[in-house]
């Protein structure tokens, strides 16, 4: 299996290959170039990619969907309750659950209020229970987990890889350090979607915004 890091801006989305291909998140607005250089760079071809899954709705993990859609033919998997962000042009942001989280809000919300989604329409409507991706050639699964917003899904590999979008962050301006989200619609529930993930097996976590980090130290922040 590969797994390939696409950096959009200030959002990490990942091409995951083993049989098949799909994306996990699509990035802010504007980042076609990017997308088709990464590609390029890993000698995939766009049309490769069958599924793209978006672990939640933010803007920015939504707002290239409708353009890589369009070039790759992909289907697009979303749960529920954040489908409409992306099908209505929706740009909801979630309160901050830290100090820093809500200090960060205050300075960057209306930069962040004014980015623009495409409107596209959601190809797969994820519910809570597990979707498998072996019709996609991967071997893993979707969860829902939410919490950071209540449509919140991760991807989790049988090696034990999650792709968990911002139930955790691991980088600047959102942490210094790896750990849990720091902006979240349910604190209590993003807590009981990493108990769940830990109990299926997580063991490496790729996040939304930088580097993947071992689950163990989610593990020891919810002890």
């Amino acid at each position: 299996m590969n797994i390939h890091i696409v950096r959009m801006g200030i959002t990490r989305c990942y091409i995951i290959q083993d049989k098949g291909t799909i994306m996990v998140d699509s990035g802010p607005p504007n980042k076609l170039d990017s997308f088709i250089k990464s590609m390029q760079k890993a000698s995939i071809d766009p049309k490769q990619i069958k599924l793209i899954v978006h672990t939640h709705g933010h803007w920015d993990h939504i707002a290239s969907a409708k353009a890589i859609k369009e070039t790759t033919g992909a289907q697009i998997a979303m749960h529920e309750p954040d489908k409409d962000w992306l099908e209505k042009s929706l740009n909801q942001l979630p309160p901050g659950v830290t100090t820093w989280g809500r200090i960060l809000l205050k300075l960057t919300s209306r930069y962040m209020r004014s980015a623009k989604i495409p409107a596209i329409n959601v190809d797969i409507v994820l519910r809570d229970e597990e979707f498998s991706l072996a019709s996609f050639g991967i071997p893993g699964k979707v969860l829902f987990t939410p919490g950071h917003t209540m449509g919140s899904v991760s991807v989790l590999l049988e090696t034990g890889d999650a792709f968990v979008g911002d139930l955790a962050m691991n980088g600047f301006p959102f942490r210094l350090r790896p750990g849990l989200t720091i902006l979240a619609e349910d604190n209590l529930k993003v807590k009981e979607s990493w108990e769940l993930l830990l109990d299926k097996g997580a063991k490496k976590v790729y996040p939304g915004h930088g580097k993947p980090f071992s689950a163990g130290i989610i593990r020891k922040a919810l002890s």
